[in-house]
């Protein structure tokens, strides 16, 4: 069930003993940018595992919160002050500038939920072909790799403000055009690859600018979280809200409705959130725009730590979706129901969202720092249940289990920020969404290719037991790259290539 992608130097919090320093994606501590002031951490899509078909676009939407605490945050204030410890999600909402964030996120996630289902619907309407119906789902995450690789840059070159509105009113305006009758099935399809294209981008400059906003600490982590569980519960109440409103208006009609969403979104981010500076020096031509993505896939990849941390997030996504992909075939297999399907796709959205409510309420940073690496080693293990044939009680039991070891990403979170330079964030967030989204659809091809050969539940316990492979070893890379328990300031701005 995967999901909705570097700043000045700063003070870093102790690692807990054997791991990466406290706190989710990043991995860097938090000094407040000297033209802010003070802030505490911030953070966003990273979209952990999504819903099968077209839902992981959903997710990768979608940002999570990061935990991050302040002593006092002013009503009205736009950043909160630095702190290490943690209360709790009420803290996130204190600061005014996150609320303005958060309602936004809401109505560009209602945006794209509505539009996935009444495009789908249409698209069917129109040319009665299951496969062109499915494919606008595809065409939710092929894009993602175009946006998030060629247009990363942007996410750093302009005020984040300004990008996060653009894209709200890009997304708008194409959604309009489908509205229009005489649109074409073909200009259907590439409008859906336009809204794709585009969403890379906007999640990654949102997390990024999460950090400006609640800080580079658990504030951060907290958002992100937050921004996370409303991406997972989307997939549980999306599509029915979806199907209820198909049923009362036309599907042009329900793509107009959006429309409106996202210019409310755009709304809500030009004239709730402050107008910050790029963060890098803007050139004039398109050549040096692609240039500084392309060099910021480099530098991501350059680094040890950074990519070991991207990797995390990306391959056990890559593989948790595969129950998800063959969830059909194998409650035909077993002989179950709608009723049970539904169950069983429940299961795991509902799994990761408790587990993150836990962990973000109830540990602090240091705890949700140290199950890290133990949960991303052994979060696929509940999979190897498949090789049972298991029956709905126990497949729904492995699947919830499965989403509760995503819970992982809500420290994953604050490594990354503390490991990526204040100068790269924009682009490393893009990108870390973008290849999130690619990665999930990438294994549930996969998981239908083996399905093709092999009984479904041996694919999705190969993939259990592959998967986990893949994780224990690039947490042994993770452990292996951790900064110093107790660097000076600034320390973790080194980028190393080793």
């Amino acid at each position: 069930m995967p999901t909705d992608s570097a700043h000045p130097s700063r003070e870093t919090t102790p690692p807990a003993t054997g791991t990466p320093p406290v706190s989710s994606i990043a991995g860097r501590a938090d000094v407040a940018r000297p033209d802010e002031g003070a802030v505490v951490a911030a953070g966003e899509m990273a979209p952990v595992p999504g819903g099968a078909g077209g839902v992981s676009s959903i997710a990768g939407r979608a940002e999570s919160a990061g935990p991050g605490v302040v002593p006092s945050v002013a009503e009205g204030s736009g950043s909160a002050p630095k702190s290490e410890a943690a209360r709790g999600y009420r803290e996130v909402f204190r600061v005014r500038e996150f609320r303005f964030v958060f309602a936004a996120h809401l109505l560009s996630l209602l945006g794209v939920v509505v539009t996935e289902i009444s495009l789908t619907v249409l698209v069917y309407d129109l040319t009665g072909s299951p496969l062109l119906s499915a494919l606008t789902f595809a065409l939710g995450l092929l894009p993602y790799v175009f946006g998030g690789t060629l247009l990363a840059g942007v996410a750093d070159r302009f005020p984040a403000r300004r990008v996060l509105v653009v894209c709200d009113l890009v997304c708008a305006a194409c959604v309009a055009v489908m509205v229009a009758p005489g649109t074409p099935v073909a200009g259907l399809l590439a409008l859906r690859c336009a809204v794709a294209a585009v969403a890379p981008v906007f999640t990654g400059t949102r997390m990024a600018a999460l950090t400006d906003i609640l800080g580079e600490g658990d504030l951060y982590v907290l958002g992100r979280s937050v921004l996370r569980i409303v991406s997972q519960s989307a997939l549980l109440v999306g599509f029915a809200v979806g199907g209820v409103l198909l049923a009362v208006v036309p599907p042009r009609g329900a793509i107009a409705i959006t429309v409106v969403t996202f210019l409310c979104s755009a709304a809500l981010l030009r004239f709730g959130t402050k107008d910050r500076p790029a963060r890098l020096p803007r050139k004039d031509d398109g050549t040096n725009l692609l240039r500084d993505s392309l060099d910021g896939a480099r530098l991501v990849f350059a680094d040890r730590r950074i990519r070991a941390l991207t990797l995390l997030f990306w391959i056990p996504a890559m593989f948790v979706v595969a129950p998800e992909a063959l969830m059909a075939p194998y409650a035909d297999r077993i002989g179950v129901g709608p009723a049970a399907l539904g169950l069983m796709m429940c299961a795991m959205p509902v799994g990761h969202i408790a587990a993150e409510l836990v962990a973000g309420s109830a540990l602090s940073p240091r705890s949700r720092s140290r199950i890290v690496l133990p949960s991303a080693a052994v979060g696929l293990l509940p999979l190897l249940v498949y090789a049972l044939t298991p029956g709905i009680g126990l497949a729904v039991v492995a699947l919830a289990l499965s989403g509760v070891g995503a819970v992982y990403v809500i420290g994953l979170d604050q490594w990354f920020v503390d490991a990526v330079p204040d100068e790269l964030r924009g682009r490393a967030m893009t990108l870390m969404t973008a290849g999130l989204m690619t990665v999930q659809g990438l294994g549930m091809a996969l998981a239908g290719l083996a399905a093709e050969f092999l009984p479904v539940h041996q694919v999705v316990a190969g993939a259990g037991v592959i998967g986990t492979v893949c994780s224990v070893v690039l947490v042994h890379e993770v452990r292996r790259t951790a900064p110093p328990r107790n660097p000076g300031v600034g320390a973790d701005r080194h980028m190393t290539t080793r």
